[in-house]
C-alpha cells in the first residue's frame, strides 16, 4: 500500500494562485471554484473508502457492502502490469458496471506507481498513462460516473522534484487522447507531500490542464498528526480556489498517529471529500487499517466504526450522487443558516457590498466557506474578512485565520468591492459550507 516516511519538516510558507477560468463544461464531473460538480451542476463531496480490487478480485460484494454502510464513492485499486498483474479492459469495464449498479462514483487508480524513485519496480506516470490509454474504451462515455486517478503516490522521497512537470505531461497526454473525465492526481512523498511539492505547484498544474478539470489528492498519515498541519494544508488549497480531497487516511500508521478527528471535522466544515484506507485485506503490519474483518461487513473494526458511524463520518455526511437520483442531505438542516446581502454603495461600473451569515445551529462552525453566484456578470475586486476565489459567476469566500469559528447563534460578515456592467442584480442564494441558507 505505502511505506513509512521521514518525520515532517517544519511547514513552509507558500501562496497559491487562483486557477484559470475553466474551458467549456465537460460532459461529466467538472471543477469550478475549487469544488467538484456533477454534470447537472450539483456539488459532489466524496465520502467513501479505498478497495484493493486488484489483489482481491474474488471479493465481488465489497462495493455493495460499502454502499450499504453509506459510502457514495469507492477508490478502486488497479494494476498497470509493472508490479502486479494488469487489470485488462474487460475487468475495468466490470468494475465500472459494479460501481454503477451499486450507485457509487468510481475513482479508478493505478497502484503500480507507488513510491517511484524509491520503490523497486514502481511504474512511472508515463507508464500509468499508457495503461489508461490501453483501457480507454472501458471509460469512454462514463464521465458522469468515473474519475481517473492517474497514479497512486507517484514518488517516494527521491526524485519527487519532477512531480509537477511529469504530472502536467501526464494530464495533457490524457486530454490529447480524448479523456474528458475529471482527473485526480496524487501528491509525491508517498502521497503525503511533506516537501510541499504538490501544494506549491498545484496552481500551475491545474492551469496546465486544457480542461481545468483536475482534483488534487493528499494522503494523510503520520505527517498529519496535528490539527495545525491538517488545517494549514487543506486551507491553502481552499483559499486558492483549488480542488483538494483526502484520498487516503487512517486512524493510525507506522510513521505516526494521524489526527483523524481533525480530518473528519475539517473536511465536513470545508466541504472537502475523503476516502479512507481501506475496506479490508491489509497486510505488512498495517492490518489495523482494515475497516471490516475478512471482508465481512457485519464485523466492523474500531476504524470501521469510526469512519462509517462516528462524528462527521460517512453515514452522517454522505450524499448519493444525483446521477443516481440522490443528493438529499442525510441530516437535513432547514433554516440552520440565514444570509443577508446588502449593497452599501454603488458608482459607475463599481459597487461595495456585504454578506452576513448567521449560524442557527446549536453547535459552533469551525471553518467556513460562503458561496454564491452573481447573476449579472459582477466580479469581486477586493474582499475583507474572507479570502475570495471566483470562477466565472461562482464566488467562494473562505474564512480568514482570525474568524474561522462562528459560534452557535453567532454570525460573520464579509465585505467586498466589485465591478459591474449593465446591471448589479443581487445573488439569490447563499451556501454556508454544505447548507443552503434562507434569506435573513
Amino acid at each position: 500500500m505505502r511505506k513509512a516516511l521521514a518525520i515532517v519538516t517544519a511547514l513552509m510558507a507558500a501562496t497559491l494562485c487562483l486557477p484559470v477560468t475553466a474551458s467549456a463544461a465537460p460532459t461529466g464531473f467538472r471543477v469550478s471554484g475549487g469544488k467538484l460538480y456533477e454534470s447537472n451542476g450539483a456539488e459532489f463531496v466524496m465520502r467513501g473508502v479505498n478497495h484493493a480490487h486488484t489483489w482481491y478480485q474474488q471479493q465481488t460484494s465489497a462495493l455493495a457492502d460499502t454502499k450499504a454502510l453509506g459510502a457514495n464513492t469507492v477508490r478502486v485499486v488497479l494494476a498497470s502490469g509493472q508490479r502486479w498483474t494488469k487489470n485488462d479492459t474487460a475487468d475495468v469495464a466490470n468494475v465500472v458496471s459494479s460501481c454503477k449498479q451499486n450507485k457509487l462514483i468510481c475513482v479508478l487508480e493505478v497502484h503500480d506507481t507507488t513510491g517511484f524513485g524509491e520503490q523497486s519496480g514502481a511504474a512511472t506516470l508515463a507508464q500509468a498513462v499508457d495503461y489508461w490509454l490501453s483501457v480507454q474504451s472501458a471509460l469512454t462515455g462514463q464521465e458522469k460516473y468515473v474519475i481517473v486517478n492517474i497514479g497512486n503516490e507517484p514518488y517516494g522521497n527521491t526524485g519527487y522534484q519532477t512531480w509537477a512537470s511529469d504530472t502536467s505531461t501526464a494530464i495533457q497526454r490524457l486530454r490529447a487522447a480524448g479523456f474528458t473525465h475529471t482527473i485526480m492526481v496524487d501528491a509525491p512523498n508517498w502521497g503525503q507531500d511533506w516537501t510541499f511539492t504538490m501544494r506549491d505547484n498545484a496552481a500551475s498544474v491545474f492551469a496546465g490542464d486544457p480542461d481545468r478539470n483536475t482534483v488534487f489528492s493528499i494522503h494523510m498519515y503520520g505527517v498529519f498528526d496535528t490539527a495545525a498541519e491538517i488545517n494549514d494544508y487543506l486551507g491553502r488549497f481552499r483559499s486558492a480556489g483549488l480542488p483538494i480531497v483526502v484520498g487516503e487516511f487512517g486512524h493510525d500508521h507506522s510513521d505516526g498517529n494521524p489526527d483523524e478527528d481533525t480530518i473528519f471535522a475539517t473536511t465536513r466544515s470545508q466541504g472537502i471529500g475523503y476516502l479512507g484506507w481501506s475496506w479490508s485485506g491489509n497486510g505488512g503490519g498495517v492490518e489495523y487499517l482494515d475497516m471490516v474483518t475478512g471482508f465481512d461487513p457485519a464485523r466492523l473494526t474500531s476504524w470501521g466504526q469510526r469512519i462509517f458511524n462516528g462524528t462527521d463520518g460517512i453515514k452522517a455526511t454522505s450524499r448519493e450522487a444525483t446521477v443516481y437520483g440522490g443528493g438529499t442531505d442525510p441530516e437535513p438542516e432547514p433554516g440552520m443558516c440565514t444570509a443577508n446581502y446588502r449593497v452599501t454603495g454603488q458608482w459607475q461600473n463599481g459597487f461595495q457590498a456585504e454578506v452576513t451569515v448567521h449560524n442557527r445551529r446549536s453547535a459552533a462552525i469551525e471553518g467556513w466557506q460562503i458561496r454564491w453566484a452573481f447573476p449579472s456578470g459582477q466580479r469581486v475586486t477586493n474582499m475583507w474578512h474572507a479570502v475570495p476565489a471566483q470562477t466565472n459567476a461562482d464566488v467562494v469566500a473562505t474564512n480568514a485565520s482570525y474568524n474561522a469559528r462562528i459560534p452557535a447563534g453567532g454570525s460573520v460578515t464579509i465585505g467586498f468591492t466589485g465591478s459591474w456592467t449593465g446591471g448589479n442584480t443581487a445573488p439569490s442564494a447563499f451556501v454556508l459550507n454544505t447548507t443552503t441558507c434562507t434569506a435573513a
